[in-house]
């Protein structure tokens, strides 16, 4: 019976998680279809408005993210994402319903506030079910709803934009959330001893062996304390530059691909190359370290064959398309790779009391990244014209990331 409440937390639990994460990046994803399927000519929006328009979100999921995640680790995971759900899934149909730029500004900013604490709370939820042995692999099958999402929400909006107009694809792509929330109530607890489906010695198997690796982390007196770790200080930085290389591509790339003079269902399905490839780095790397038992050694190599790949398309210019398509397609898995041993360094570094705001504090920087990104690569794109000073930006950045990561303490922190 064991194996059997094992496997349900593979099979049940995690699934669920993972449609969540997924249903979140539709909604803050699809804003570069609509740019690039006609919204701002619509509208009248200038491309400062539009870069703007698009990075509000994150500044909205910056301010939000520490207070929400705080409320996940103290009461319940569970209830935040049920309420999260379905505010994200009515504000971003109202994308679809809204003219007025001043309107648009709030509904963003307020999609980006109601997003705030997903990760961080998901990442808490993860960091009460799963070992150190199973968290790259359970961190990675959770991160992988970003790529996962983009892959299919990049066909699928290339042709509801193409078929039915950037407002109907965004009111469509509003709905699933909202049904979505009633799954994610009936099939989630927020602790081993909440859930029905686990025996008593498989709940005790598992929180005795979650209690064990606590016992081995330097206990830290509060958030303030962990707030001025060196060790935090210098994630927080790493994941603003990671992060501003990420979004800058994530947020744009369709606009970008759009340069090529290419329809809207072809830019769906170009784009969605970069997120497949995306896919399979990320599971193959967060299960090597998690096989190795390293974080650190698993994260700085793929941000710097990011970086080169970027470095790889300024050189090459706008005048070689395919070749440039293929760079970015190895950009976008150098930067997604990571993704699972790196959060599970940050839990296997913290003790449970302040790892969730921590992993809020670092995510948070990596939201304050994501405006930065979005909003210059938006902007850079639009002056220049072409994309080459925003893939030099995005270079420089993940390189950074890199080398910050190489000189990060491999092992648990210390007292």
């Amino acid at each position: 019976m064991q194996n059997q409440g094992v496997s349900r937390r593979w099979t049940v639990l995690l699934p669920v998680i993972f449609v969540t994460y997924s249903l979140a990046y539709l909604d803050r994803a699809n804003f570069s279809f609509g740019a690039a399927a006609g919204m701002a000519a619509d509208l009248h929006i200038t491309g400062e408005q539009s870069s703007l328009l698009g990075s509000l979100f994150f500044l909205g999921y910056f301010l939000f993210q520490i207070p929400g995640a705080v409320y996940a680790q103290r009461y319940s995971v569970r209830k935040l994402i049920f309420a999260g759900l379905i505010g994200w899934g009515v504000l971003a149909s109202a994308m679809g319903l809204i003219s007025n730029i001043h309107l648009l500004y709030i509904d963003r900013f307020l999609l980006g506030v109601v997003e705030s604490a997903v990760l961080p709370a998901l990442l808490i939820l993860q960091a009460r079910w799963y070992t150190r042995g199973e968290r790259a692999r359970a961190n990675a099958l959770l991160v992988i709803g970003n790529p996962a999402t983009l892959l299919w929400m990049s066909v699928l909006s290339g042709y509801l934009a193409a078929g039915l107009g950037w407002r109907m694809m965004f009111i469509i792509e509003g709905l699933p959330p909202i049904i979505w929330a009633f799954v994610w109530w009936r099939l989630v607890s927020d602790r081993p001893h909440d859930a029905r489906w686990l025996e008593d010695k498989e709940r005790t198997a598992l929180e005795e062996a979650l209690a064990r690796e606590q016992g081995a982390i330097a206990p830290v007196k509060n958030y303030a304390s962990a707030f001025r770790s060196p060790r935090v200080i210098w994630l927080c930085v790493q994941y603003f530059l990671w992060s501003l290389g990420l979004y800058g591509f994530v947020i744009w790339l369709p606009s970008m691909l759009k340069m090529g003079h290419i329809g809207m269902v072809e830019v769906g399905w170009l784009s969605a190359a970069p997120y497949l490839v995306a896919i399979v780095a990320e599971y193959s790397v967060s299960a090597l370290s998690d096989r190795i038992g390293r974080r650190r050694v698993a994260v700085w190599p793929p941000l710097l064959i990011a970086a080169l790949a970027f470095y790889g398309s300024y050189l090459l210019g706008p005048s070689h398309f395919w070749a440039g398509l293929v760079l970015l397609i190895v950009a976008a898995a150098g930067m997604y790779a990571p993704y699972g041993p790196f959060f599970a360094y940050i839990a296997e570094s913290l003790p449970a009391n302040v790892a969730g705001g921590a992993i809020a504090l670092i995510n948070s920087m990596g939201a304050l990244g994501s405006f930065a990104g979005a909003y210059a690569v938006g902007l850079l794109n639009d002056v220049t014209g072409t994309s080459a000073m925003s893939f030099l930006l995005m270079a420089a950045a993940l390189a950074a990331s890199a080398v910050i990561t190489m000189f990060l303490p491999e092992k648990q922190a210390e007292a």
